[in-house]
């Protein structure tokens, strides 16, 4: 394990997130040769379910699917040779470690296993300032709240609305990874390390990379974020998707990585999808923010990403730098915010904005105990003169939020239903009466890296201490590029702005991304001088009054907005019609805009 080694290392991802594709394992290790395989089960979502999964029984929290896969699997990769990598042990890496080892037993199988621990934080969350530790990790209190839905939501919130913490997970490093993979393990289970992680660790180990080997580390962590979400790399959720030739059922992506720590993005011969410089551009816009994109073991420069076309479905990352880490690591911190619940009234023909402020004002004098938040929305999908019934109405959505679920449950449902045969002419509703739901909230959290402990765990139950970087460096904005000279006026035509740009967009806690970029030089200039922030608000109007910042990446011909707040306290909150911003890029490709008649030929 380790050492010097001339050829590339190959990585291939199999999994994007805790749902993937069951059958993606199989594929990736039947399609073609492989060094690891590599799975991303965990987003700040998951923590979250799998926090109340955890609450039910402490042999849970981690990703079960991953060993309804490794079922089929195992034998199959030990067979070929394929070591690998998960970070599907969650909340429990150690019971997910466990359960392999008795899968393999039933199996008759010979397999290695060893496990990343130490980015739980959970019980340490008063000491480190993050909260009160949820009473979820006993059983009692929140965690029944959590599990059954129903009770009352004291233990899970103050009356000041601050939640407890019921999950707390420090975002590790590979270097965990790297000790379990050099003492020879055939399968590494970990908790919450980064995505790209899981393709760092192997890459770093196979190189036998240093510690301070920033400008390759970055390297992999580049061509870590392309593949750990999946198919995305291959075609999935991309803005040109007609192009795409055989999109019924792309294949995963895996990385070709070097020694000087460039790659090749690919798949294997013969799968659906492709892998193109633009596909390649897009999920590296995913889920970023500036020009430099933090990591525990260092940090990469996005600006100096450069992405060529090395052949059919094969597209080079090189010239990539990279910085030490920052001192810090991040901390996912995950709660139960209350309880909510919500009514989707549908209005038809003519009058709606009356109609809509008629059932509002009749819905509210009836809630003789107001929620604590109560969130009224009109989408207007209705057409003039619509020739079907659907396409003459409009959707009311009102969601109400509370701590105490009996102010949001039959309450609240009945209320609206009792209004059937008293309200707007057509009244009728898409959704049944019921009882609230419990919800999630995320926030971000920071703590110094040496307070976190990171324990490589080998298959004979010996530990290892991996100790943080020794050298860091505090993030801080790069300085704005040099921009181009604006184009010269043409005659412009007024069409929808995804005619040139792709688009991709995600959730970072409650922020979202959206990237943009184009695909000629003439596009960049006029893109990098149209698409500022204030046209980005004009453009979409739910960020007219919410925090915008732009950011200028050159090399990918792009500019990735980061939007705050949008997202309310999260994913598991749903703040908004598209809880994730997975539409939102695609959304801003929609709308119209004047672009000069050459860039449209």
């Amino acid at each position: 394990m380790g050492g010097l080694v001339t050829g590339p290392v190959r990585i291939g991802n199999c999994s994007g997130f805790y749902g993937d594709r069951l059958s993606a394992m199989r594929e990736m290790l039947t399609g073609g040769d492989l060094d690891y395989l590599t799975g991303d089960y965990l987003a700040e979502l998951t923590m979250l379910i799998l926090a109340r999964d955890r609450a039910k029984s402490p042999d849970r929290g981690y990703a079960r699917t991953f060993l309804r896969q490794l079922e089929d699997c195992l034998g199959l990769a030990l067979e070929r040779g394929v070591r690998i990598v998960t970070n599907a042990g969650g909340l429990n890496p150690a019971g997910l470690a466990d359960a392999v080892r008795g899968l393999a037993e039933r199996l008759a199988l010979t397999v290695n296993v060893a496990h990343v621990e130490g980015d739980d934080l959970v019980s340490r969350a008063d000491e480190l300032g993050f909260g009160a530790a949820s009473a979820a990790t006993s059983g009692t209190g929140a965690a029944s709240a959590a599990t059954s839905g129903t009770g009352a939501a004291s233990a899970a919130t103050s009356g000041t609305g601050a939640a407890s913490v019921l999950a707390a997970n420090a975002y590790l490093g590979a270097w965990g990874i790297v000790e379990c993979l050099n003492a020879g393990a055939d399968v590494v289970v970990t908790g919450r390390v980064t995505d790209a992680s899981v393709i760092v660790g192997p890459a770093a180990a196979h190189h036998g990379w240093q510690r301070t080997d920033y400008d390759r580390l970055a390297g992999a962590i580049a061509a870590g974020h392309v593949i750990e979400c999946g198919a995305q790399a291959t075609g999935g959720n991309y803005a040109f998707f007609q192009e795409i030739p055989d999109l019924v059922h792309p294949g995963f992506p895996l990385a070709e990585i070097h020694a000087d720590g460039s790659s090749v993005i690919t798949k294997h011969p013969g799968t659906g999808g492709a892998v193109t410089v633009d596909t390649v551009t897009a999920q590296l816009l995913y889920e970023i923010a500036g020009a430099r994109y933090a990591n525990p073991d260092a940090t990469l420069r996005v600006d100096t990403v450069e992405l060529s076309s090395a052949g059919p479905d094969r597209v080079r990352i090189s010239g990539v730098r990279g910085e030490p880490p920052p001192p810090s690591l991040k901390v996912s911190l995950n709660s139960i915010g209350g309880f909510r619940n919500e009514m989707t009234l549908v209005l038809t023909g003519l009058d709606i904005e009356a109609k809509a402020e008629l059932v509002r004002k009749q819905l509210e004098r009836a809630m003789t105990v107001k929620p604590a938040q109560m969130q009224w929305t009109l989408a207007r999908t209705d057409q003039p003169d619509a020739d079907t019934e659907e396409t003459a109405s409009a959707l009311l959505r009102c969601v109400v939020r509370d701590p105490d679920p009996a102010n949001v449950g039959r309450k609240f449902s009945s209320a609206a239903v009792e209004l059937a045969l008293s309200s707007y002419p057509g009244f009728h509703a898409t959704s049944p009466p019921g009882d609230g739901q419990v919800y999630g909230v995320f926030r971000p959290a920071f703590v110094a890296a040496e307070q976190v402990p990171h324990v490589a765990v080998h298959a004979d139950g010996t530990r290892a201490d991996i100790a943080p970087a020794a050298q860091t460096l505090e993030l801080a904005p790069v300085a704005p590029p040099a921009l181009p000279e604006p184009p010269p006026f043409r005659t412009t035509r007024r069409v929808p702005l995804g005619t040139i740009a792709g688009a991709r967009s995600g959730d970072k806690g409650g922020s979202a991304n959206v990237g943009v970029w184009v695909r000629t030089d003439p596009q960049w200039r006029w893109l990098v001088h149209t698409l500022t922030v204030d046209k980005l608000r004009e453009l979409l109007p739910e960020t007219a009054e919410l925090p915008v910042a732009r950011h200028v990446l050159p090399n990918l011909r792009a500019v990735n907005f980061v939007i705050d707040d949008i997202l309310g306290e999260g994913v598991a909150y749903q703040a908004r019609f598209d809880p994730q911003a997975k539409g939102l890029g695609e959304w801003l490709r929609s709308r119209t805009i004047d672009i000069p008649e050459e860039l449209l030929a």
